[in-house]
């Protein structure tokens, strides 16, 4: 916090928060990650302007409501499925920084080769067998949606619902595309393949 007589400085003080939670590792980069860092970050750029639209989609339906006293379904569903785009799109640009909040207090203590241990046996146990098991079972789950032309439940509500759907398996792609780039980088610090690239701040 701020000293008596100093400017404030809430802003600096949240960052310093959030950062005691965001434990990031340190990895080389490789070619493939590079590649796959690249698609999953220009993806992400472009989906990251879904919050904007989404302002205005609450606002322009919260005026409908209270001002003009017309609630609408639609923009009420329009809302979830452009949250559920953010957000499934958002967990690979997570994984691709690495930003994604560690709720641990052990992994900031651990050193930098244990760390990407961690990262090496968790991605290889346990993210990359749930998103196959989720590519697995989500197609089929996708074609019955298009197949039957499915839509909202709710009067008024938005039809092609498959579409909100095709987010999720496109959403995982990238989960994957994210991951394996991920493993290929503590292979790269634990084992010398593929061969790590020099990293930025080396010159």
């Amino acid at each position: 916090m701020s000293a008596p007589g100093e400017p404030p400085t809430v802003g600096r003080d949240a960052e310093h928060i959030v950062d005691e939670f965001v434990h990031t590792t340190s990895l080389p980069e490789t070619r493939l990650s590079l590649i796959l860092d690249g698609i999953v970050r220009r993806i992400g750029d472009i989906v990251s302007w879904v919050w904007v639209v989404l302002v205005g989609v609450i606002v322009f339906n919260v005026i409908m409501r209270y001002v003009f006293g017309e609630g609408r379904i639609e923009f009420e569903e329009l809302q979830w499925h452009l949250y559920a785009l953010g957000f499934v799109i958002g967990l690979s640009y997570c994984v691709q920084n690495d930003s994604h909040i560690r709720i641990d207090i052990l992994h900031e203590q651990f050193r930098p080769r244990t760390k990407a241990w961690v990262d090496f046996v968790g991605i290889l146990v346990f993210l990359i067998p749930y998103i196959t098991v989720f590519l697995v079972y989500a197609p089929p789950f996708l074609a019955y949606s298009f197949n039957i032309g499915e839509v909202s439940d709710a009067p008024g509500g938005l039809s092609h619902r498959w579409i909100i759907k095709s987010v999720m398996v496109i959403g995982y792609v990238l989960l994957l595309l994210a991951a394996l780039s991920r493993l290929s980088r503590t292979t790269a610090e634990l084992f010398g393949f593929p061969a790590p690239l020099p990293r930025r701040d080396d010159g």
